[in-house]
């Protein structure tokens, strides 16, 4: 196991892998149950599935489709995108997903992160936070796939889905999300700061060397999705995994 976790996140539309930039303009790039099995050949340690179109949508999560992932995988699973009860979790959780990841619950039905965690343990469930920053460098938060604004900050979301029960915590920015810019780490920095929990670093990598930024701003793991679904310049699609031993190097240098 990495001293730094490297999650490949997923994104689902329509039982299809897409691929967008700053949350929009998503592209289809392949089928799920094929980049889980590359992944299983990578020895991936973790992997992360989003539905951005369930909670816009009013939808439920495709329990057949995440069935049909979990089978496949090798490796511990997380899940979001569409959960609003226990029962669905616990419904999720009985597929075999080892995680599930709420965003929209965070801000509309707060409650049901603590009743969750009560449950089924702290370490199973996670929140997404999505920021955006301003011109002015203040950051506003987002839900539903980034389409609805929140009043709350960062920070504020954070302590408030820590003090709820979450064992952990997905920080994306939205500004970078796809572009290989690098992570926001002055973003990653905050968050980290002001929670005792776990935090995940997403949003905008791009080079190897932008995972062990993000670890030094104080991300316990991060997550890519462009790096492990695009090759060269002109994002010629080619599922991949960075080499485990190069991994390990770059974070103990």
């Amino acid at each position: 196991m990495l001293s730094t976790r490297v999650i490949p996140t997923l994104l689902i539309r329509d039982e299809g892998l897409v691929k967008g930039e700053r949350f929009r303009k998503h592209k289809y790039v392949g089928d799920p149950i094929n980049a889980v099995k590359i992944f299983n050949d990578k020895e991936v340690d973790e992997l992360i599935f989003f539905d951005i179109e369930a909670t816009k949508c009013r939808k439920e999560p495709n329990y057949e489709l995440i069935k049909d992932i979990a089978s496949q995988a090798f490796m511990p699973l997380g899940y979001g995108g569409g959960i609003n009860s226990v029962e669905q979790i616990e419904r999720i959780l009985s597929i075999g997903i080892e995680k599930v990841v709420m965003n929209t619950a965070l801000i509309e039905n707060p409650s049901l992160i603590t009743s969750a965690s009560e449950k089924f343990g702290s370490q199973s469930i996670v929140v997404s936070i999505d920021a955006k920053r301003s011109m002015f460098g203040s950051y506003k938060t987002y839900t539903h796939s980034g389409t609805k604004a929140n009043k709350l900050t960062p920070i504020e979301l954070a302590k408030k889905a820590q003090a709820l029960g979450a064992g952990e915590l997905v920080i994306t920015s939205i500004d970078r999300e796809g572009t290989n810019s690098g992570y926001d780490l002055h973003l990653v920095k905050q968050v980290a700061a002001s929670v005792d929990i776990p935090v995940v670093a997403s949003g905008g990598s791009g080079k190897l060397e932008d995972f062990r930024f993000a670890a030094d701003s104080g991300a316990s793991a991060v997550a890519a999705g462009d790096m492990f679904t695009f090759h060269g310049k002109h994002k010629a699609v080619l599922i991949t995994y960075p080499n485990y031993d190069n991994l390990n190097k770059l974070f103990k240098g």
